[in-house]
């Protein structure tokens, strides 16, 4: 027995090794320039000393990704597009992510088998399966977090940069020239939102139509309000309204759901609140005037009943 502890202790940090590797690769870099993403690809910010190992260690990644991938074209499109909505952009993010959870699902069998008692092996083996589920959906778990906070930054700065783009198109800018400038103006409050607008200028620029630019900048959001901006402007430079127009109706659109959001917060405070005071506030409370009515009868009513008994 104790031969077995050491081996899944010596697997148990193999695994924790590569577990933290991948968590990193995928974790760890969401956000890189462009100079930082062409110099991955063309190999100029690594010596070949330094390439070497890293590219060993991603080949390990890739066939512990393997066992954890789907075969499905669908599953891993719609896999890469929600860690691409979560902001992990690398190339390799959907191997990562794999790797990530068979990972997690080895080092979670060899934990749960670890910390439950060895003198039954119905025990032994349902704290290896409890393991291996918590590990294998960890890394879903820290990616739709990831997913939702990003979705709250890009909504909560979206209002405003939508005033802006609307007072800029109006002062006479270009949809592009007016996107360039609203993410100057909010990078340094929104960084995420202006590295978005940012992309569909750069996107512009390099030759890909608005039509296809603007509907990826809603892909990779995810966004609601976001993503009917992207139908706005499709429309209306396809039918050739007036994009200002446009623009100005939906960012009312906007202000209103921003609206309405805030006051549906407001409205959850009051049954939040009870059930706080219900758990916590409300045992205080009966502590604090039934106590000294029950002391009093401890001390005074039973000793007199006994008495007269």
């Amino acid at each position: 027995m104790d031969a077995v502890i050491g081996a899944a202790a010596g697997a148990a940090g193999l695994a924790v090794f590569g577990l933290a590797f991948s968590v990193w690769s995928l974790f760890g870099r969401q956000e890189r320039s462009a100079a930082q993403r062409l110099g991955q690809l063309t190999g100029a910010n690594e010596d070949e000393s330094r390439a070497a190992p890293r590219q060993r260690f991603q080949g390990l990644a890739q066939s512990a990704a393997r066992f954890a991938a789907s075969t499905d074209e669908e599953q891993i499109s719609a896999l890469k597009l929600r860690l691409m909505q979560a902001g992990y952009r690398d190339r390799n993010a959907v191997e990562w992510y794999s790797a990530a959870r068979t990972g997690g699902a080895v080092l979670g069998a060899l934990v749960g088998f670890l910390l439950v008692p060895k003198t039954n092996l119905l025990w032994m083996v349902g704290g290896a399966l409890v393991g291996t589920s918590m590990g294998y959906y960890l890394p879903w778990v820290l990616v739709i977090n990831a997913l939702q906070k990003r979705q709250e930054a890009l909504l909560r700065s979206f209002p405003d940069a939508m005033d802006l783009l609307v007072s800029c198109v109006e002062a006479g800018l270009g949809v592009d020239a007016a996107m360039r400038r609203v993410a100057d103006e909010i990078e340094s409050s929104s960084p995420d939102l202006a590295r978005e607008l940012q992309q569909v200028t750069h996107e512009t620029n390099a030759g890909i139509p608005r039509v296809e630019a603007l509907r990826r900048l809603g892909e990779r959001t995810g966004v609601q309000e976001i993503v009917s901006l992207t139908n706005v402007l499709i429309q209306a430079e396809r039918f050739g309204t007036s994009i200002a127009r446009a623009l100005r109706v939906h960012a009312e659109g906007v202000r209103v759901k921003r609206m309405q959001r805030a006051e549906g917060k407001a409205a959850q405070v009051s049954p939040k609140l009870t059930v706080v005071m219900i758990c916590f506030i409300l045992p205080c409370l009966i502590v604090v005037l039934i106590g000294p009515a029950v002391v009093n009868v401890k001390n005074i009513l039973l000793p007199s009943m006994a008495d007269a008994g």
